[in-house]
């Protein structure tokens, strides 16, 4: 089938760089996957610019697609772009099959289903197993109702198939880098970047985090080729910055401190920015060294900001001492420690929030 993957235009302005973007990693990794299936797939990145409805269409014009797949890193803040281009696309090709999946869509696949009558299938978390399978259907022309990780209609009515099974090895996905103009793609002041996946998921039980609707138990890539791979992209792609996607790729101080070896080994000048959690910091002082020559420039934290008793409650699993102490060995490896904090629990009050800005100060 001829597929056109769509990352749509990002409306928000609050996570992004004016200028500046990063490859959309997760249709890159469908896209492969598809390549590799047999299927004629091409990217139209539609936040570059951005794009207008009536360019994205053009652009679907000059090479009309069977199937139109959708997904967005932003998710619910590119929902509303997602509604306007299907749309518009719908009234353009009544025959054309269209797809969306990411976080969004995975939590609100009945509402989108009974609201937008132009989607026909939502892909229910990890696509990477579900997608091949269901373009594999669609070409046999078999049902649908077989599929796992799917939300489709029937008898007018959203319904979903069973679950589909969790991603295990992640070595056996490939990004479809040959997709994409690097030359496009930039961060940290215009230095050519990509995003990258180490790991999935986390040991922690943080009942706040919609990631576990996606994944609970941890996956790593094998260190040694995540490593070749960021060199790769650096040799022959001119990759100067990778930004790691995970939500916790220290989890395992071997794994990830086999990772760092093999890269220093691979003696390339990449950058990589990140995020992780402050007690794995902490638990690493000794080889924040390390860190810091395989060329760990800004670790994210999820620091707390609420009292201890809340952080039970949501099962955030660390406490304010350590945020603390890990953005000091940061700053002491002369890495960035950038914090993010959660706020506005229910149980929350202007005096906590006084104690926050005490925190911050400190």
């Amino acid at each position: 089938m001829k597929i056109v993957l769509l990352n749509p235009p990002h409306r928000s302005i609050g996570s992004r760089v004016p200028g500046e973007l990063l490859p959309p990693l997760g249709l890159l990794t469908i896209g492969g996957l598809l390549i590799d299936a047999g299927h004629a797939v091409r990217l139209v990145n539609a936040d570059i610019a951005p794009m207008t409805v009536t360019e994205i269409l053009s652009d679907l014009r000059r090479d009309l697609p069977d199937a139109l797949l959708l997904g967005h890193s932003g998710s619910t803040s590119a929902h509303p772009a997602v509604l306007d281009i299907t749309a518009a696309v719908r009234a353009e090709w009544p025959a054309m099959t269209i797809i969306y999946g990411g976080v969004h869509p995975t939590y609100h696949w009945a509402e989108i289903l009974r609201a937008a009558p132009q989607i026909d299938v939502i892909v229910r978390g990890e696509g990477e197993v579900t997608t091949p399978a269901l373009f594999d259907a669609i070409v046999s022309g078999r049902t649908l109702d077989n599929v796992p990780g799917l939300a489709l209609r029937r008898t007018g009515h959203p319904v979903a198939t069973r679950p589909a099974e969790m991603l295990r090895d992640l070595e056996s996905t490939r990004i479809g880098w040959e997709l994409v103009d690097f030359a496009e793609h930039s961060s940290w002041g215009g230095k050519r970047s990509v995003i990258m996946q180490f790991s999935r998921g986390g040991p922690h039980l943080r009942t706040y985090c919609g990631q576990r609707g996606f994944w609970t138990r941890w996956r790593h890539r094998d260190p040694v080729a995540f490593a070749k791979e960021n060199a790769w992209l650096h040799r022959e792609k001119g990759v100067d910055l990778i930004n790691l996607a995970d939500e916790n790729p220290t989890s395992s101080r071997k794994v990830w401190k086999a990772f760092l070896e093999a890269l220093v080994a691979e003696s390339v000048p990449v950058l990589i920015v990140g995020s992780t959690r402050a007690d794995d910091i902490v638990r690493d002082a000794d080889i924040l060294p390390l860190y810091k020559k395989a060329g760990c420039l800004r670790i994210l934290l999820g620091l707390e900001g609420t009292d201890e008793a809340t952080l039970q409650k949501v099962r955030k699993g660390g406490n304010r001492a350590k945020g603390q102490q890990a953005i000091h060995l940061l700053r002491a490896h002369g890495m960035i420690g950038l914090a993010t904090f959660a706020v506005s629990f229910e149980e929350e009050t202007d005096g906590d929030y006084l104690q926050l800005l005490r925190h911050l100060r400190a």
